[in-house]
């Protein structure tokens, strides 16, 4: 196991005379494969979060490794094939995060049995050697076995397709991991608060540990803005008053206990009121529910799911349902914003703004990439090392990750052990019972996380707060808010033990994540 301490980490940046090849700002889906791109290629690389890795985006997705099914429909055959190529490969090298999920569209009305069935056998066409199984018709009889709880009346038969589920936090604290061994320095809570230029070209960035508050100046041959939702914000330090670059869009996601669709296939809405697709997926023993696509003139780290996005996934999903689920079945909800390339003049709808990647150089030479999804992460790192080597004038490399075992990759792991999501550390998160038999405890009645999955976030996950290990390292937070906020007190005296820290600490983690998961709660169920 690679040293995951923060004073060892932070140790690599302290010496300003040091250059690195590569710094990447950002510590979601698209920095951290930057990050791992480059160091496995040999390049002297960090990485910088200012908050908690995937604390955005890239923890708050619809949980699907997916080529795209309405991306097909739109026509967008480059874009749906390149994503499912990567699907393929995230399937090989993630096999204990990544599986393979059957979903199913009812079919109500004669001919959608057949129009679906067409469309999805071209998906499979483009998915080649990689495809995760065959898509076809079922009678109505096996929809009904497949999809109990779904509404049954006037039901033709349905239309069954694979695409791959995961989990997206623990694959990002997967990619962090991957980067150490590679050679990289990752760091959260380090924020980027400006950039050093020398002769009008990027040098470095100026940056701040938001835990000792001491500021560094730290040189670097190329920088990579790979920020997300806030890529404006740096490319508005590198160029004052520029054109904003992108545009946000909310998704909002409910979580529901099971029994409302108690199978193991998902369910996929094809026609929502907006014409767009819903989702109810199994995941983690709970149902999630989603997303919507609302446009936002602002962005957050943590954004607020909408009255009314809640009530169209509600009215959309329920018209599915046998049982309607009401306001008090809701277990969380959550929103995250998707960085969109901003649309052309006087056009406000997201379905004109591009889903496929972008990369864009400064003339100060900052490398920025946006806009892409989980399942094209590394393809789009790939792609940015390759600008930055052009860019920076890095002696030639070739991409290795196509091959590269992430983290924690191991087939054949039980999905009904929920210690499943660390993979190949599975025995040694066990281990930790011979230190302290205490730790086999549960953290809540309702949900199967144990003391020892503290102690280990702590000692090899780079968990710093309390928030950090239920929202992201345990997914309490996003499968049952109130259970998470009754753990808060556990966790953080486990933390405060383990971490050397006094009582008041201790306190004010609990009330910092109190006041954060109550916006999970749907107030008024």
């Amino acid at each position: 196991m690679v040293n995951t301490q923060r004073e060892k980490l932070v140790e690599t940046v302290i010496n300003p005379e040091t250059e690195w090849d590569v710094i990447v700002v950002g510590g979601g889906a698209t920095g951290l494969g930057t990050a791992l791109d480059a160091a496995s290629r040999g390049y002297k690389t960090l990485l910088l979060e200012q908050a908690d890795f995937a604390k955005g985006t890239s923890s708050r997705s619809t949980k699907l490794v997916h080529g795209g099914v309405r991306y097909l429909a739109q026509g967008n055959i480059s874009l749906v094939k390149e994503a499912l190529y990567e699907r393929g490969l995230l399937l090989k090298n993630a096999a204990h995060l990544v599986k393979n999920e059957s979903l199913i569209i009812p079919n109500y009305e004669w001919w959608t049995g057949t129009y679906y069935t067409i469309g999805l056998k071209l998906y499979d066409l483009l998915a080649g050697r990689l495809s995760f199984g065959k898509s076809r018709h079922i009678s109505k009889e096996e929809t009904k076995q497949r999809l109990p709880g779904v509404n049954f009346k006037n039901l033709r038969g349905g239309v069954v397709f694979h695409d791959g589920q995961f989990d997206d936090s623990r694959l990002a604290i997967n990619l962090a991991q991957t980067c150490l061994e590679q050679g990289a320095t990752v760091l959260n809570y380090f924020k980027v608060i400006d950039l050093l230029k020398t002769d009008g070209k990027i040098s470095g960035v100026i940056a701040k540990d938001k835990e000792t508050c001491i500021t560094y100046h730290i040189r670097s041959k190329a920088v990579v803005n790979a920020t997300g939702v806030f890529v404006d914000d740096l490319l508005q330090k590198d160029e004052p008053h520029k054109k904003p670059l992108v545009k946000s869009s909310q998704g909002i996601h409910i979580v529901v206990d099971k029994p409302f669709m108690p199978g193991e296939d998902a369910l996929m809405i094809p026609k929502t009121d907006d014409d767009r697709v819903l989702f109810v997926l199994p995941w983690h023993g709970k149902l999630l529910i989603g997303t919507t696509d609302t446009p936002l003139n602002e962005h957050s780290l943590e954004p607020v799911a909408l009255e009314e996005e809640i009530g169209f996934v509600m009215r959309n999903v329920n018209k599915y349902l046998t049982h309607p689920i009401a306001r008090k079945d809701i277990r969380s909800i959550f929103a995250g914003l998707r960085p969109l390339s901003a649309p052309r003049e006087g056009s406000a709808s997201t379905k004109e703004i591009s889903r496929s990647h972008k990369l864009i150089v400064s003339a100060s030479g900052l490398v920025t990439i946006t806009g892409g999804k989980w399942t094209t992460y590394r393809k789009m790192a790939e792609d940015t090392i390759d600008k930055v080597i052009t860019v920076a004038g890095l002696s030639p490399s070739k991409c290795k990750t196509q091959q590269l075992l992430i983290h924690g990759c191991k087939t054949g792991v039980d999905y009904s052990d929920h210690l499943y999501v660390y993979g190949s550390d599975m025995e040694a998160v066990l281990d930790l019972l011979n230190e302290n038999p205490e730790w086999v405890k549960k953290l809540h009645p309702r949900l199967d996380y144990i003391q020892a999955e503290v102690i280990w976030a702590i000692r090899n996950e780079m968990a710093r707060k309390v928030e950090d290990i239920l929202a992201r390292r345990l997914r309490a937070l996003f499968l049952d808010a109130r259970a998470a906020i009754e753990m808060a007190p556990t966790v953080a005296k486990l933390m405060a033990a383990e971490m050397q820290k006094d009582e008041t600490w201790e306190n004010t983690q609990v009330s910092d994540f109190i006041y954060l998961a109550e916006g999970y709660l749907l107030m008024g169920s």
